[in-house]
């Protein structure tokens, strides 16, 4: 891969619009580094093929990304871009001040889609889309439909809330996404739409990275935007056209982090990261979504530009981070009023912000960071999300979304319209749209594109690092050609056998075949929780105990070859750290990878969870996929009158009756209608 370095330019230094040759290591990657440890594949070396993420892209293909189309345009989010192409006077512009992000998120899932599958109708919506935006587009490249056009303030001149870097970001990952899907995505169907012009997007792209260049760059507006993401995007621009001006406006971007350009306000600096430098942080503090989306922009700065204390720094805020400030789900943030991390340990459940997209970001920093170290720590941590945040979000019919994602649901909510937007975003039941309305659309970009995080490959071979039934397709360094199969029911057992479909023949100095006798390694993650009783089975049968991390296999495969991962996908007992205060005294449950909890419609007698007690003396057990703890249910209804402290020792113990308590998959909890929830569990 190479370096961003410096392209055909016109005499004023912007880049050129032509369409860009784009190199194969590029093609259908969402992130694409110029070093690391590990080379990421893209959608055209790795397909889902079905089970439980497979399942979950197709509902996404058939009705997340219609349903988000339709809401934009009957709240006229899409409509503020025909507005502002006109600009000859004010007009009441929909939506938030950041509404924008939505279309070009949306567009993004839509271009992963077409690379995906090669749709013919997301296509023409893209299509569409793309012509509606770019029309919209001042001559030096501004694009915002917030501001600057008649009777809105002047650009940039809310840095702190308006969002137009921001905005930016996602509409350059959008224009990325596509170019990189272009050269790759199967045909679609016969008689459907074909798409437009491929190198529209990011030709509207490109135009606004150099009017952010001109504007923002060294000796130019001293600015950041409260809210990151341009960071990483413009990184990522870097990567796909060469263009250094690019990575260079990114790392100074993150460099001003820190410096106090933005105005204090009420949540403190910390809250937009504009306190600390990012090289000098030593945990990741305020916004949880913007916190993580910087981190994320720093490493790819640090990578690109052989910044090793950089990167270290990230890591040592990670380390922190998830140490004392991430929640069992993976979830990260734990305070409504900022939507931010609290203090350490502070992590309480039935408080529990844990927003989707914080979900969505932390999986793009693990994902970079994996890249970079090759560490499967990272890893680990983005299967903890993709099940217990990422997978719960969506309904199962991909039309409602949970956008916090709380750990203790105490009363039950009511079933929101599905003719109206939700004005809040606490949990109850997920809700079809909301006033800000990030989180569908993230969960719509992640889903479509997912495939590119299961696998990675490196100069000796191929790493699998999550589990799906799955098809890859790629080269080793050396160019031999590499096919394996990988068949799994995970997470709902954890079987993981890896096929090899080809692999061994080449050509000798004659040209004709030959057998290729050479060894690579295949390369399997064991889960950080499988610490006790994971096993490998080799392509000769020899099967042994391995421990968590990378577990190697060096081998001169053949095709047919297997190699057959057993992870102990069982039901065992969680207890927190004492310093969590908030969930002392309790105990939860995970099953492999996915997050239990107890609800209340499978309790007797309608009762809320809040009746019930648990003994994590006893196992969980496991009957047809069916988890029990055991317990009992305890009457809550006690004198409202009476004053609720007592000297100690002289309260009576609660009476209760012993019972099996039914614990479902975190991920799947309110799709029965409003209930109470829990999955930290009061022990007995």
């Amino acid at each position: 891969m190479n370096a961003p370095s410096s392209q055909p330019s016109q005499p004023d230094g912007r880049s050129q619009p032509s369409r860009l040759r784009l190199p194969s290591e590029q093609s259908g990657r969402p992130v694409v580094p110029s070093r690391g440890r590990l080379r990421p594949l893209g959608l055209n070396e790795v397909r889902i093929s079905g089970g439980f993420w497979g399942h979950r892209q197709e509902v996404n293909a058939s009705a997340t990304l219609e349903h988000c189309l339709t809401w934009m345009n009957r709240l006229g989010w899409i409509g503020n871009f025909r507005s502002a192409a006109r600009d000859d006077e004010p007009w009441p512009r929909a939506g938030r001040e950041f509404s924008d992000s939505e279309i070009y998120k949306l567009s993004e899932a839509m271009a992963w889609e077409i690379g995906r599958t090669g749709n013919g109708r997301v296509r023409k919506w893209l299509a569409e889309l793309t012509d509606i935006v770019g029309a919209a587009q001042k001559p030096d490249g501004y694009l915002n439909t917030a501001f600057d056009g008649p009777g809105q303030q002047p650009r940039y001149t809310d840095l702190e809330w308006g969002h137009e870097l921001y905005c930016y970001g996602f509409l350059i990952q959008a224009a990325v996404a596509h170019t990189r899907v272009a050269g790759v995505a199967p045909a679609p169907d016969q008689g459907q739409h074909q798409g437009e012009d491929d190198s529209a997007l990011l030709h509207i792209a490109r135009r606004a990275a150099d009017h952010i260049c001109d504007v923002f760059g060294p000796d130019r507006k001293p600015g950041i935007c409260g809210h990151a993401e341009i960071e990483m995007a413009l990184v990522e621009l870097a990567r796909l056209t060469g263009e250094q001006r690019y990575l260079d406006q990114a790392r100074l971007f993150v460099e001003r982090h820190g410096q106090q350009t933005l105005a204090d306000i009420e949540f403190g600096r910390a809250y937009y990261q504009d306190d600390v430098p990012v090289r000098h942080a030593t945990v990741l503090r305020g916004h949880a979504v913007r916190a993580l989306y910087l981190a994320a922009g720093a490493v790819d700065v640090a990578v690109e530009t052989g910044d090793d204390e950089l990167l270290e720094a990230v890591q040592v805020q990670w380390r922190a981070t998830v140490a004392r400030r991430t929640y069992l789900t993976g979830g990260m943030g734990s305070r409504h009023q900022d939507e931010a991390y609290g203090e350490d340990f502070f992590l309480p459940p039935d408080r529990a912000y844990s927003e989707t997209c914080a979900g969505v970001a932390s999986v793009m920093l693990n994902w970079r960071l994996l890249l970079a170290t090759g560490e499967p720590r990272y890893a680990d941590l983005t299967e903890r999300t993709l099940y217990n945040v990422i997978a719960t979000s969506p309904a199962a019919d991909g039309k409602t979304f949970f956008y916090a994602n709380t750990l203790h649901q105490r009363v039950r909510g009511t079933v929101p319209d599905p003719d109206r937007i939700s004005p809040r975003a606490l949990s109850s039941l997920r809700a079809p749209w909301f006033a800000v309305s990030c989180c569908p659309n993230n969960i719509a970009r992640t889903l479509a594109s997912l495939q590119a995080y299961l696998a990675t490959a490196d100069d000796d071979g191929i790493q699998i690092h999550q589990y799906a039934d799955a098809e890859i397709s790629t080269s080793l360094a050396d160019g031999r050609d590499i096919a394996l199969r990988v068949r799994t029911r995970y997470p709902d057992d954890g079987d993981v056998v890896v096929q090899v479909m080809g692999g061994r023949q080449r050509s000798d100095s004659a040209g004709r075949s030959a057998s290729d006798t050479r060894p690579w390694t295949l390369s399997l993650r064991v889960p950080a929780w499988a610490d006790d009783g994971a096993w490998l089975t080799m392509p000769d049968g020899q099967r042994r105990p391995v421990s968590p991390g990378m577990v190697d296999v060096n081998w001169a495969f053949s095709s047919g070859d297997e190699v057959r991962l057993e992870l102990p996908v069982r039901p065992r007992w969680i207890e927190a750290d004492p310093r969590v205060d908030a969930v002392r005294g309790t105990a939860a449950v995970e099953r492999g990878p996915v997050v239990m909890c107890a609800e209340s419609v499978d309790l007797p007698d309608d009762l809320d969870v809040d009746s019930v007690c648990v003994d994590p003396t006893v196992a969980p057990t496991e009957h047809d996929g069916q988890v029990t703890v055991a317990g009992s249910l305890v009457d809550t209804e006690r004198d409202d009158d009476a004053w609720p402290y007592r000297e100690s020792g002289s309260r009576p113990p609660a009476q209760g009756r012993p019972a099996e308590i039914t614990l479902i998959p975190y991920h799947s909890w309110a799709e029965r209608g409003p209930s109470t929830m829990r999955v930290w569990l009061p022990t007995i």
